[in-house]
């Protein structure tokens, strides 16, 4: 068992902190807005509850999901535009103090490439460092499904990420912080997981993370120390 104080070193000297986005670096979970804005929300958010339960593989839940909700490339863009994702208060102040220690911040997510990147630019996190899932559109811009082949469509898939980062830039240590299981599952192979609770307090994360934390301004505070 690593202590408290361990755990805190860590946090501080990691050369790289993977952030799950939904409910996470954003106060919302994507396909619920989604769903909401196709207008079969109430249907989706009670599948999105038992996919967090763990009552049904990621994967099915989110082909489930999205056959319900059917979203056009117009509908996402529409979404954006409308109703932008709100950022969780002081994930911007994290990240910029990350980076300005150089850092390499991540964002690794079970929702959409589209809405991921849209979030990824208001924090200055490149491309590139963004690992989602990708919706796929016919050429009318009709829904034509998701790229099976992306990690992140997998349970487990977040901790596949991670190693294949770890393999790719030699890390030699890298923290996950999120909000649910999938993100407490990554760990290993990240060196440690920070719990949040700040939007939706995830009971059996809550109870099994070693540490967790309810404001973003707690690990400012470590990093400022």
């Amino acid at each position: 068992m690593v202590s408290h104080s361990e755990l805190r070193e860590i946090f501080r000297s990691a050369d790289a902190v993977c952030f799950d986005v939904d409910s996470t670096v954003i106060r919302e979970e994507g396909i619920d807005e989604l769903a909401k804005f196709c207008g079969v929300g109430d249907a989706v958010s009670e599948m999105t509850r038992r996919a967090m339960g763990g009552a049904v593989t990621f994967k099915v839940a989110l082909t489930e999901r999205l056959a319900l909700i059917q979203p056009s490339r117009e509908q996402v863009q529409k979404l954006l535009s409308d109703h932008p994702p709100h950022l969780t208060p002081g994930i911007r102040e994290l990240v910029s103090c990350l980076q300005q220690r150089n850092v390499q911040v991540f964002l690794i997510s079970g929702g959409f490439r589209s809405i991921v990147e849209h979030v990824a630019s208001k924090l200055n996190i490149p491309a590139t460092n963004v690992f989602a899932n990708r919706l796929k559109f016919y050429f009318n811009g009709e829904y034509a499904g998701f790229d099976e082949s992306q990690p992140t469509t997998e349970s487990g898939g977040k901790g596949k990420v991670i190693a294949l980062l770890k393999e790719r830039f030699h890390f030699k240590k890298i923290v996950m912080i999120g909000d649910g299981t999938t993100d407490m599952e990554a760990c290993p192979p990240a060196d440690i997981f920070i719990g949040f609770g700040g939007n939706v307090i995830r009971q059996q994360v809550k109870e099994n993370a070693q540490w967790y934390i309810t404001d973003f301004g707690e690990l400012l505070q470590e990093l400022e120390q």
